[in-house]
């Protein structure tokens, strides 16, 4: 018995011992794997600060009084670089090209796609200046023009109210009038 009881103890005592071996194991296999993301991560968005850096002179040259664009570096899950509220840089698949799209009511569309620094800022100039361009046609469009303001929308309101509740009295008093010579 002494034997059976040693195998049992044994037999428990080598479980758990493996388990947590496999544990640790899957652990440093986990934080292996979370550390090579983090660095993928990392590196996309150094990649989107250095466009963001090299797009630095064109948003310089945008007036102060066009609000259109705000340009910043989100560090999401996927990071981005915004340049207004529709289009965005994104990079790509191999982490080294950079996708600049739009969002549209269609879907996204890719409106430049590159390795390149230099071919992006000359996507994002020409967007730039066609969503200007879009916002002077805009302000062409649609001349400001003074509010129309009703001066007597109380007296209006008022008078209805009191009317609608004269022509009710009436019909009340009316029904109930009718009802009383046909009990009759």
């Amino acid at each position: 018995m002494s034997n059976a009881q040693n195998t049992g103890n044994e037999a428990r005592d080598m479980r758990p011992t493996r388990l947590r071996d496999a544990l640790r194991q899957a652990r440093i296999e986990a934080a292996d794997r979370t550390g090579v993301v983090v660095e993928l991560r990392d590196a996309e968005v150094a990649r989107l600060e250095i466009l963001n850096e090299a797009l630095d002179p064109l948003f310089a040259e945008v007036p102060e009084q066009i609000d259109l664009f705000d340009r910043g570096v989100s560090q999401g899950e996927t990071p981005r670089l915004w340049i207004d509220v529709v289009a965005h840089i994104v990079m790509g698949r191999d982490k080294r090209i950079y996708r600049f799209v739009q969002d549209t009511r269609f879907g996204r569309i890719v409106l430049a796609e590159s390795h390149d620094v230099p071919v992006i800022v000359d996507a994002v100039t020409g967007y730039v200046a066609r969503r200007m361009i879009e916002r002077e046609h805009a302000m062409v469009a649609m001349p400001v023009a003074e509010p129309v303001v009703e001066k007597k929308p109380r007296r209006r309101g008022l008078g209805m109210f009191v009317l609608g509740f004269v022509l009710g009295a009436v019909a009340l008093f009316g029904l109930a009038l009718y009802a009383s010579l046909k009990s009759f």
